[in-house]
């Protein structure tokens, strides 16, 4: 039986790609943060060796983009140093590695959607300190595929579906930002996604078509859209029982320590034409989370 390293098991992506993993029948090892320090090249190290898979999957992150201005350091160690170390000691065991990172090594400031070629310009540590995440990766082993994605949301973890959720239960009306441009992402795709890439033929060979790829999700929206469709579907579904009124704000009416990208918008071509991966169907994976 075929064996993945899973990073970041109890998080959003991770723990959906425990599932996944093992519904297509690999034997998971799924590690949580406290179960494995990533920072830490001895445990990583240690982890490897034992489990010796064929592919380490990385869903470990420091995600609190508006708090990572106050950690730099912690952002840093986290997105970018272990990266590095997983990379090198992947290299040294010639085990593929597969990393998560984000739309928000993007300013937002292009009108279409973002493909791998789009020169990266982060506007906070948190997107900085994945770039270089990335970057680290790139420069230290071949055998990698980093995955970009956006706007991600799941049943574990906290993510802006759970938000609006909590929200509404205690008000009749919400305001959200109608003038940032994406597309939700639901953790189930992400994680089918990845290992459809490591179900590939020739997958762990030279000659795979390792590197960068966006993984996208359809139909674009802005988060006031995608508010409205959770609220929608809810109600729908009788999770909430009362209407919610949504009304469309600009951003400088809800002020962050980072400038969200105006759009986050991924291109997934690629993915589509190397793997045969389809763009996600955020709007279907929505309704079956809040079932």
């Amino acid at each position: 039986m075929k064996r993945v390293l899973i990073t970041g098991a109890k998080g959003q992506v991770g723990s959906e790609l425990v599932v996944e993993a093992e519904k297509r029948g690999y034997d998971v090892i799924g590690l949580s943060s406290a179960e494995l320090d990533i920072t830490d090249r001895a445990q990583v190290k240690a982890a490897l060796k034992k489990t010796m898979p064929v592919a380490l999957i990385n869903a470990a992150a420091y995600t609190a983009v508006d708090k990572a201005e106050d950690e730099k350091d912690r952002a840093y160690r986290v997105n970018a140093d272990a990266v590095k170390i997983m990379a090198e000691i992947c290299e040294q065991e010639n085990v593929p590695l597969l990393h998560i990172s984000t739309d928000y090594v993007f300013d937002g400031n292009k009108s279409t959607p973002y493909s791998e070629l789009d020169q990266p310009n982060p506007t906070g540590v948190y997107g900085a300190s994945k770039l270089a995440g990335e970057q680290a990766l790139q420069a230290t082993w071949d055998k990698h595929v980093i995955l970009r994605v956006s706007w991600v949301f799941g049943k574990n973890g906290n993510n802006f579906v759970k938000t609006m959720l909590r929200l509404g239960q205690g008000r009749d009306e919400l305001g959200v930002v109608n003038d940032q441009f994406g597309a939700p992402t639901a953790a189930t795709s992400i994680a089918s996604c990845l290992m459809d890439i490591v179900d590939k033929e020739r997958f762990g060979e030279p000659d795979f078509p390792w590197g960068l790829y966006h993984y996208q999700s359809e139909p674009g929206v802005t988060w006031y859209d995608f508010a409205t469709t959770i609220f929608a579907q809810a109600n729908k579904l009788g999770v909430l029982g009362k209407q919610i009124t949504v009304n469309p704000i600009g951003s400088e009416q809800f002020p962050t320590p980072v400038k969200r990208p105006e759009n986050s918008k991924l291109d997934g071509k690629k993915m589509q034409n190397v793997f045969g991966v389809s763009a996600g169907d955020w709007e279907q994976e929505l309704l079956g989370m809040l079932e």
